[in-house]
This record gives structure tokens, C-alpha cells and sequence, in this order.
């Protein structure tokens, strides 16, 4: 193409012309913007650039816009949703990173810019540094607290494991726990490294947690596991979906992954770490042998502890027994006694018979004192003077006494008052009744009037046969008494 630029002596005209010589048409903006666009793909159509991302903004629609630079220059770069998806990291600001892609240009902003197709970390020191800044970012937000873990259970019934189905991980877990204290697994298999591997661990995670109480397959315990690698290896552990998952599991969860000097975010998050697969089944568990000696190591220690006081109690009643003293010794002062009372008693008895015999010899009854005696009580019977007034009076005194009590003994008479028309009721057994209460328990009532008895029966109650009175004996008569011999 020639090209013609007019010199100093030229004049501009007012109106654009046609120059001799010039052959070409002016190109628009649009037409020069897509021979550049061209241009600059068919030169650099594939390009691989290292640089820091700065302005990192993912865009409603997913795709995700950035710049690189340098310590001199800033390239715009756009990545497109489908490769944003697919990037096995979050891109923040300040990584360095190794985007490859190709150049084009924008021509509603008159720039150039690099469509990113792949996106990998500049190094394992940028892979360290983007570690060390989600770590910093999710303590912040609290997952890593030591309040938010949970004890472990002492005995799960069951375990579930997350890990690769195929793997040597998952084979010395079972080897482990038959050795220990055998259990029932649930493994839920998934990918450990590579694309999609974050997502279906998160997952494996979630769906123990969302099992419904009571379900055969909810674990107690969920282990997440993996065997050793490079830390490009392990790096699935490290994604925040996996990290937020195990912090938000509702179940108490180990993390091992990796071997012992391996440490990735599923670590701080998980309520107990575990340096190695085969560490973490041993701490899932208790050993069976230890737990099987322990109680029998109580179950002797309970019997012990039953036995020792009947055995203290045992020795204590020895003890006091043998400072008891003999049944003889004590029953001696008492013998001793009893037959100093009964020698007592003996001459006690002798001196009464003594004394007696004494006394009855001292009588001297004869004829002679018994008339003396006699004729003694005669004449003192005959000294006492008793004058007919005297006995008159006494008599008249005891007269009084005696109509007083008569009229006491009539006015409380019951029957008194039958005379005047009232009636008294007695029961069987000659008791008065005085209330309705009592008449209506009786069967048989007596109503005694002024000129005799009558025998009712009680409302309701049959009239019982009457017995046959019993006749009295006369008054000043003695009943005859029965012959004892028949």
C-alpha cells in the first residue's frame, strides 16, 4: 500500500481530496479496528505471560477480569466463564501467576488485552502464598476457632470415611479399625486430586451431615482422608468449599490427609487432625483389648470394694470377740452369789422354824387357859354399858341415809318416767338406745312401757324368736350351787 503525506508547501483544503497518486480510500474506525484486531491475533495468537493479577472482579455472568503487570507495565486480561469454572484456585490480587492465552485488541476502548485460557500459579511459592492468605481470610471469619470444635465420640457405632475407593488409604483404615475395635464403615468414595476433586469431597461431606437422625447409614464419626503427595496434590483440601463444608458438618470429623508434615486448611477446620489415615482410625476408636482388661480391672475393683467392708467388718467382730471374756468367767460372780442367797435362805428358814417352835412352846395352850381366857372376855363384853338410845339414835341416822337414797335412786330411775307415757327402748343386751343410729344396727328392739315389755324387730329385719326369760331367783334365796363332782 503507498502512502502519501503532504508536505509544508501543500495547503489543506477545506474539503477532503483525492491526491495524484493516491489510490486508497480512507478506512473507518471499525475497518482499521478489525485490521489491527487481525493483526495483533495472527501475531500473537498464542502467548504464555507471567505477571501479578491486580483487579480481580468476577462478573455476574461468571466471566472474570483482571490485569497483569509487571514492575513496568499492565496488560487487561479477560477469562471467559467456562475457563473461569474450571481454574483449580481462586484468583486473588497479588498471586503471580503464569496466564497463557492469546492477544487481541477491544476497539470499544481502543486497547489490547489477553484472553486468558489457562491459568496456573508462578511457582510453589505463589501456591504457598495464596494458601497462607485463604488461611488468614477464613480464621478471620472463625472456622478455625478452638470453640467451635467438638469432642470426639468415645465409641462410634458408625464411621464414615471420605476417600478414594481404590486407594491404600482406605484398606489400612479397615485394616486398622478390625485390629482395634472392629466397626461398621460407610465409605463415600471420591475423588482426591484433580479437577472436581474440591467439589466432591464438600459434597461427601455435606450429604453424611444431611442424613436425617435415626438413618442405618448417618455415621457417628466422619474421617476425611487422603494418602501423601506434593502440596499441588493435596491441593483440593486446601479449597474453601471443602474447608467451609467440614467446619459446617453437624458430625465431629478427622482430617488426614497427607502424612504427618502435610498440613492443609481441611486440618484447622476439622474438629481433631490426624497425622496419617491409619493415625486417625486409631484415634476413631479405642482398642478393644484395653477397653475388655479396663472393666475387668473395675469389675474386680467393685468386688473389692463390696468385699472390704464385710471383711473389715469380719476383723472388727474378731477382734471384739476375742476381748469378750469367757461365758464362765462371767457367769461365776453369779453363781457365787446365788449360792450365798441360797445359803442364806437355808438359815433363814431354820431361824423361822426355831423361832416358831420357840413361840409355840411360850402358848402353853391348855384347858385351864383357854376357860381363864374365857371368862376374861366375858366379863370385859359384860363391862361395856349399851343403852337402848344410843342404838335408837344410830338406827334413826341409818333410816334417814336410806330413804335419801331411795328417792336419788327414784328420781334417777328410767322407768319412772313410763307412767307418764314414754316408752325406752333397749337392744338385745338390755342397753338403753338413745339415738336412731343405734336402734337401726340392732335386729330385735325391746319397747318398755308402764305395764310391760314389747319385742319389735328393727324396719326391714324379721322379728327373731324370743327367747325364754330366765327366771330370777327369790329375793334373800341363794342359788343352789352344781356339784363339782357331778
Amino acid at each position: 500500500m503507498a502512502s502519501h503525506f503532504p508536505s509544508d508547501s501543500e495547503d489543506g483544503g477545506l474539503v477532503a481530496k483525492g491526491r495524484a497518486g493516491d489510490n486508497a480510500e480512507p478506512l473507518s474506525i471499525s475497518e482499521i479496528s478489525n485490521l489491527l484486531k487481525r493483526t495483533v491475533e495472527d501475531r500473537f495468537g498464542f502467548v504464555r505471560l507471567r505477571g501479578e493479577l491486580s483487579g480481580v472482579k468476577r462478573a455476574a455472568s461468571g466471566h472474570l477480569y483482571c490485569a497483569l503487570k509487571d514492575d513496568k507495565a499492565v496488560l487487561d486480561g479477560v477469562m471467559w466463564r467456562g475457563n473461569a469454572e474450571r481454574l483449580p484456585f481462586r484468583p486473588e490480587d497479588g498471586l503471580e501467576v503464569v496466564a497463557s492465552g492469546k492477544l487481541t485488541t477491544y476497539p470499544g476502548r481502543s486497547k489490547y488485552q489477553i484472553v486468558i485460557e489457562r491459568m496456573e500459579l508462578a511457582g510453589e511459592g505463589a501456591l504457598l502464598a495464596l494458601l497462607e492468605k485463604t488461611r488468614a481470610r477464613l480464621a478471620a471469619e472463625g472456622l478455625f476457632a478452638a470453640e467451635r470444635k467438638r469432642s470426639l465420640p468415645f465409641l462410634p457405632r458408625t464411621i464414615g470415611v471420605v476417600t478414594s475407593p481404590t486407594g491404600a488409604v482406605i484398606r489400612d483404615i479397615l485394616h486398622r479399625l478390625a485390629d482395634r475395635f472392629p466397626s461398621r464403615v460407610v465409605v463415600w468414595p471420591v475423588l482426591v486430586q484433580g479437577q472436581g476433586a474440591a467439589d466432591q469431597v464438600a459434597g461427601a461431606v455435606r450429604g453424611f451431615a444431611a442424613m436425617p437422625d435415626g438413618h442405618p447409614d448417618r455415621p457417628d464419626l466422619v474421617i476425611v482422608a487422603r494418602g501423601g503427595g506434593s502440596i499441588e496434590d493435596l491441593w483440593s483440601f486446601n479449597e474453601e468449599v471443602v474447608v467451609r463444608a467440614i467446619a459446617e458438618c453437624s458430625i465431629p470429623t478427622i482430617s488426614a490427609v497427607g502424612h504427618e508434615t502435610d498440613t492443609t486448611l481441611a486440618d484447622y477446620a476439622a474438629d481433631r487432625r490426624a497425622p496419617t489415615p491409619t493415625a486417625a482410625a486409631e484415634i476413631a476408636v479405642p482398642v478393644r483389648a484395653e477397653l475388655a482388661a479396663t472393666l475387668a480391672d473395675f469389675e474386680a475393683r467393685k468386688k473389692r470394694a463390696i468385699l472390704r467392708p464385710v471383711q473389715l467388718g469380719r476383723e472388727r467382730l474378731q477382734a471384739r470377740a476375742e476381748r469378750l471374756p469367757a461365758p464362765d468367767a462371767l457367769l461365776q460372780p453369779q453363781a457365787q452369789r446365788l449360792d450365798e442367797l441360797a445359803e442364806r435362805l437355808r438359815r433363814g428358814l431354820r431361824d423361822r422354824a426355831a423361832q416358831g417352835r420357840e413361840r409355840l412352846s411360850e402358848l402353853r395352850l391348855s384347858p385351864a387357859i383357854l376357860t381363864r381366857n374365857l371368862r376374861e372376855a366375858q366379863r370385859a363384853l359384860a363391862g361395856q354399858k349399851l343403852a337402848p338410845g344410843l342404838v335408837e339414835r344410830l338406827l334413826a341416822e341409818r333410816r334417814e341415809r336410806l330413804a335419801a337414797l331411795q328417792r336419788v335412786m327414784r328420781s334417777l330411775d328410767p322407768d319412772t318416767v313410763l307412767r307418764r307415757g314414754y316408752v325406752r327402748v333397749t337392744g338385745p343386751d338390755g342397753r338403753t338406745l338413745t339415738d336412731k343410729a343405734a336402734a337401726a344396727k340392732e335386729a330385735k328392739l325391746t319397747l318398755k312401757f308402764r305395764d310391760g315389755d314389747l319385742d319389735v324387730a328393727s324396719a326391714g329385719s324379721p322379728l327373731p324368736p324370743t327367747p325364754p326369760r330366765r327366771k330370777l331367783p327369790k329375793k334373800g334365796t341363794v342359788p343352789k350351787q352344781d356339784d363339782l363332782f357331778g
